[in-house]
């Protein structure tokens, strides 16, 4: 684990942490929106990073991505089943009611309730027991070496805030009529979320009863949602923005030539992927009718040689990107490197496509946001393209995140036949991915929430479970490289590559660019 920890905190950018000066304002600006403030509705990095500036968890990470002490001060495994956190005294929310054990039970509780996105982030057989008003227990059914390594991203909630609100029930990323905790934020970060208008603009102010010592000298900072590559760079160019992300690949030399602005480059740990439906006999958006094609593994196979990664690698993403032939890093999987992609090779794909059936190819719908990911509705239409080649038509549905979301996710009743999506392990650990991506679902999501095509393989479980529990790093390599095996054998996912990071910031700021993406006000300084 110290390896693994040491690689990707190397692939972390630090630009200029400088110590606090006098008090500022920061302006930036993100492609997408920030929706829903309910820290449980959507398991999305910039909704988690946005929310992670207010919500505190009981651990965090810090700019080398390390995991720190948060609201919890310290915490051991008292037996080999039993672990126990001893919380920070003296913290309160912004309303100021003060944080106790019953908060972290309560969310707990909340966290694995209907309509969060974020259920695994505590495991569904783990009991709670409150110790005291500052010690918690949490009871597994048997050893979890990685139980906290998501809790940065799992934010507790104000128990008497959300009941008194009438917000228990989590606001999901479907649901159309947001509740009190969907519209207005009480976390014990250091920003308060002071008003908030979806689609349009946010504004924090800082915290001053923050149990930390604040590094950053920021007094208030707004979030605008500027949708548009070419307005984006123009706000930040005009010094309207102090920051903004991300920015065309295209434009990173005139924001580097521009006097006062500069553009921050490096490694995302994010995998960008293609995903099918697997688990519905007839495809909801197909013109082949009676069954599904995309149970065969043929075409899957048939669909990833059809795929010219690299032209996708220079002329989409100006090489901003590094192919992946897995579904993770490989500064987070020591034998990533023993993998390779299936070739680009129209010639097998249009064989493939014939042996299962289908010489004259199909139709199909396809899902892509147009705002989440770089350059995500140019991929999906290079993609689209490519299929066109061996005879299969892509109906392209590129759409806001906000819309994607409420329509692949578990709660829009995984209503998509071919998407793309993107997926950075919160835990930095391959068990994230194949619990998440990989296990058995249920038709309602049970098991997996975002395999969201639901295939089902229970060679891969069988090995999930096994690596869930094993301590010996080598021999859990080992099983993880199995499980990637089988994945790849059969071409369940077809894995793009690992985006590249690219941010635009005035000169007067110093901060962190982590390779996780997300973005922390309290590494902040504007001088």
């Amino acid at each position: 684990m110290k390896t693994k920890t040491k690689m990707i905190a190397a692939v972390v950018a630090t630009f200029g942490v400088a110590s606090a000066a006098q008090a500022e304002t920061l302006k930036f600006a993100f492609q997408g929106t920030l929706n829903a403030l309910d820290p449980y509705s959507l398991n999305e990095t910039f909704t988690l990073s946005a929310l992670g500036n207010t919500y505190e968890g009981l651990t965090r990470r810090g700019a080398d991505l390390q995991i720190e002490p948060s609201l919890a001060e310290s915490w051991e495994v008292v037996e080999p089943n039993r672990w126990r956190f001893h919380l920070r005294k003296g913290v309160k929310f912004h309303n100021g009611n003060d944080f106790t054990a019953a908060d972290v039970a309560f969310s707990v509780d909340r966290v694995r309730s209907e309509g969060s996105d974020l259920t695994t982030r505590v495991p569904g057989d783990a009991k709670v027991e409150i110790v005291d008003d500052y010690t918690v227990d949490f009871v597994l059914t048997g050893p979890n070496p990685i139980l906290h390594y998501e809790w940065d991203t799992f934010y507790i909630m104000d128990k008497e805030w959300t009941e008194a609100n009438d917000a228990v029930k989590v606001t999901s990323a479907s649901d159309t009529t947001p509740n009190y905790a969907a519209l207005n934020a009480n976390g014990t970060g250091p920003f308060k979320l002071v008003s908030h208008e979806p689609g349009v603009k946010s504004v924090y102010e800082k915290n001053d009863g923050w149990w930390d010592t604040a590094s950053h000298n920021l007094d208030t900072v707004e979030f605008t949602p500027i949708g548009s590559d070419a307005t984006r760079v123009a706000a930040l160019l005009s010094g309207e923005m102090d920051m903004v992300y991300p920015i065309p690949i295209q434009d990173i030399k005139r924001i580097n030539d521009n006097d006062g602005t500069v553009a921050l480059t490096g490694p995302e740990l994010r995998t960008i992927f293609l995903g099918m439906d697997q688990m519905r006999d007839e495809l909801l958006y197909s013109d082949v009718k009676g069954k599904n094609p995309f149970k065969d593994e043929k075409v899957r196979k048939a669909f990833y040689h059809a795929i010219n990664i690299e032209a996708i690698k220079q002329k989409v993403m100006r090489n901003l990107a590094t192919p992946s032939a897995i579904m993770i890093s490989p500064f987070m999987f020591s034998k990533a490197g023993d993998f390779e992609r299936y070739p680009y090779d129209p010639q097998a794909a249009k064989d493939l496509l014939a042996e299962a059936g289908y010489a004259d190819g199909f139709s199909v719908g396809m899902d892509c946001p147009n705002d989440r990911y770089v350059n995500d509705e140019s991929i999906c239409q290079a993609v689209a393209a490519m299929l066109a080649r061996v005879g299969v038509k892509i109906d392209l549905n590129a759409q806001p995140k906000a819309k994607y979301f409420a329509k692949v996710l578990a709660s829009g009743g995984f209503d998509t036949s071919f998407y793309l999506l993107g997926w950075t392990p919160g835990s930095f650990d391959s068990y994230n991915i194949l619990t998440n991506l990989m296990h058995c679902r249920d038709e309602a999501g049970k098991g997996s929430p975002f395999n969201l095509g639901g295939f089902c393989d229970q060679n891969i479980d069988a090995l999930t479970a096994k690596i869930l529990v094993e301590n010996d790093p080598a021999k859990r390599d080992d099983m993880i490289a199995e499980a990637y095996k089988i994945s790849h054998d059969n071409a369940y996912y077809i894995p793009l590559h690992q985006q590249g990071l690219a941010w635009g910031v005035a000169d007067n700021v110093d901060l962190v660019q982590r390779a996780d993406n997300q973005f922390h006000f309290r590494f902040v300084t504007k001088k």
